[in-house]
C-alpha cells in the first residue's frame, strides 16, 4: 500500500507489547529472512516476520517487479496464495500477473513508500496483465499505468478481464482486505451484478492504488504474535459509503517518499532483526 495509507493502518492493533521504535533503514538493509517456523508479528503497519519465503521472480501467470529492492518475500501462507492466484489467471488465459511489493525478508517498516507491508500478510498487484513476460528492462523500470481518470476507471485502460483478476483474488477465505481507489470499488459497484455483490465487501476503498491493488490476508494458523484486524463492516460498500469517498479530496502522496513514521513494534520484533545471519 502506499505511504498515504498510515494514517488509518498506523491506528489498528497497536496494543501488543512494544520494543523500541524501529529505524526503517536497518530492516532495509537486511538480505536474508531469519529462519525458523513462520511467523507474522503485530499488525501490516507495526510489525516484523520470521520464517519468510522468497516468491520465484517468474511463475505461471506472473512476473515479479524490482528485484534488486529485496521486497519479494512474505509468510508462506502469501507465497502460496500467489502461486494459487497465478494458477487461476493461466488457466483462464487472463495473461501475466505483475507483482509489486510484498514484504522485506524479515518484514518491518521500508525506508520508503510503504507504511504497512511489515509482517508478510501483504501484497500488492498491477492492474495489468500481459500477453509476453517483461522484459528485464522493463522489470526493473516498469511503466505504472493508471487505471483512474478524475473519479472514475479510465475505459482505454481497464477491462473486463481486470474485473475478473480481482473478482478471483477475493475469492480466497484467506483473504481479509483488498485496497482499491475509490472510483474502483465504485466501477464495480456498479457493473458487477447484485446477485454477485458479495465478494465487494472484501474490495475496501483508499486514495492512491489506481496503478495496483493492495491485498491482505488474515492472520495464519500459527502466528500467535498476529494482531488481527476487525472484519470489514457488513454490506457490499457500495452505495453511500463508496459515494462518501469519492467526495473527499483526493490523496495524492508520492509513493517513493522516505518513510520518517517513528514507528513502535512488538518486543519479539527486536530479536528478529538483531539475530545474525544478515
Amino acid at each position: 500500500m502506499r505511504y498515504s495509507s498510515v494514517i488509518i493502518l498506523g491506528l489498528l492493533g497497536l496494543s501488543c507489547a512494544s520494543a523500541d521504535a524501529a529505524k526503517p533503514i536497518e530492516w532495509a538493509a537486511i538480505k536474508k529472512p531469519l529462519p525458523g517456523s513462520a511467523q507474522a508479528i503485530g499488525t501490516p503497519a507495526a510489525g516484523c516476520l520470521m520464517g519468510a519465503q522468497a516468491l520465484e521472480p517468474d511463475g505461471p501467470g506472473w512476473q515479479v517487479l524490482r528485484l534488486e529492492r529485496k521486497r519479494n518475500y512474505a509468510h508462506p501462507a502469501m507465497i502460496e496464495y500467489i502461486r494459487w492466484l497465478g494458477n487461476r489467471v493461466q488457466d483462464e488465459s487472463l495473461g501475466h500477473m505483475i507483482i509489486g511489493d510484498l514484504s522485506q525478508p524479515r518484514g518491518g517498516p521500508m525506508s520508503f513508500g510503504h507504511g504497512s507491508h511489515q509482517n508478510g500478510l501483504d501484497a500488492d498487484i498491477l492492474f495489468r496483465l500481459t500477453e509476453q513476460p517483461l522484459t528485464e528492462g522493463e522489470r526493473e523500470r516498469p511503466d505504472m499505468i493508471s487505471v483512474v481518470r478524475g473519479q472514475s476507471v479510465d475505459r482505454s485502460v481497464w477491462s473486463d478481464k481486470l474485473t475478473r483478476l480481482i473478482e478471483i483474488a477475493a475469492s480466497s477465505p484467506q483473504v481479509e482486505r483488498i485496497f482499491v481507489n475509490p472510483a474502483i470499488k465504485a466501477e464495480l459497484c456498479r457493473s458487477v451484478p447484485q446477485s454477485q455483490h458479495a465478494w465487494l465487501r472484501k474490495l475496501r476503498p483508499w486514495w492512491g492504488h489506481d496503478e495496483h491493488f493492495h491485498v491482505r490476508l488474515a492472520c495464519p494458523p500459527g502466528s500467535s504474535e498476529c494482531v488481527p484486524q476487525s472484519p470489514p463492516p457488513d454490506g457490499d460498500g457500495c452505495g453511500a459509503e463508496v459515494a462518501s469517498w469519492l467526495e473527499r479530496p483526493t490523496l495524492n502522496i508520492p509513493s517513493d517518499k522516505p518513510n520518517t513514521r517513528n514507528v513502535t513494534l512488538p518486543a519479539q520484533c527486536q530479536s528478529v532483526i538483531k539475530t545474525a545471519g544478515q
